[in-house]
């Protein structure tokens, strides 16, 4: 008997332990077959599919989210993460071509990389606050990117200038730009990258 209760609370705890990691594997098992399906091109994946996809019931897949738009904000929080691991400091010192070329390569892995999911993000961000306020964080972390990368020529410019400057290379380097290049005026990775280039240098170059 003087063991008895000690057993029991362990037992129990490693029953709790692995309902907690059966949870957590499903959903991610959720949330990744949400992006598989984005990424094979179904912008609006129903909770159907995607609860086929993941081998799982759809009664499961609303056990682990309440709804599709907190599936979304979950797949978001993914994206967020991957957005910081690809977007890596860049070194803020040198020439200014030399920048302009490591920024460009990075921004054009990063936005092609996060194209399908933001294309799907598109259709949802109206009707998603949580959706929205992670495309929020996206562009705020690109913004600061440019401000500490392109420092030196920002402090160039008077502070009216220096805003609108920052403004235009925000926007130049996001993704509804490398869309357009990539989507609608059907430019091949390596040519969009060349195209934003010219875009960036042309603000950065252009003087006041």
């Amino acid at each position: 008997m003087q063991y008895g209760a000690p057993t029991m609370a362990v037992d129990l705890a490693a029953r709790v332990d692995g309902r907690l990691e059966r949870g957590e594997r499903a959903r991610h098992a959720v949330v990744d077959a949400l992006l598989g399906l984005i990424e094979e091109g179904d912008l609006r994946p129903t909770a159907p599919r995607i609860a086929e996809r993941a081998g799982l019931s759809l009664r499961s897949v609303f056990h682990h989210f309440a709804d599709l738009e907190a599936l979304f904000a979950a797949a978001a929080d993914r994206q967020l993460a991957r957005v910081r691991g690809l977007a890596r400091p860049l070194a803020r010192r040198g020439p200014l071509r030399a920048r302009l070329g490591a920024f460009v390569r990075q921004r054009a892995r990063l936005l092609e990389a996060i194209t399908p999911v933001r294309r799907a993000a598109l259709l949802m961000e109206p009707f998603s606050a949580e959706l929205a306020g992670r495309l929020r964080q996206v562009r705020a972390l690109g913004r600061e990117e440019v401000a500490r990368l392109f420092a030196p020529e920002l402090a160039e410019r008077r502070p009216g200038d220096r805003r609108e400057l920052l403004a235009a290379l925000t926007v130049v380097s996001g993704w509804h730009t490398w869309e357009a290049l990539r989507a609608h005026e059907r430019l091949s990775r390596p040519r969009a990258a060349r195209a934003l280039a010219r875009m960036l240098a042309a603000l950065l170059e252009g003087g006041s």
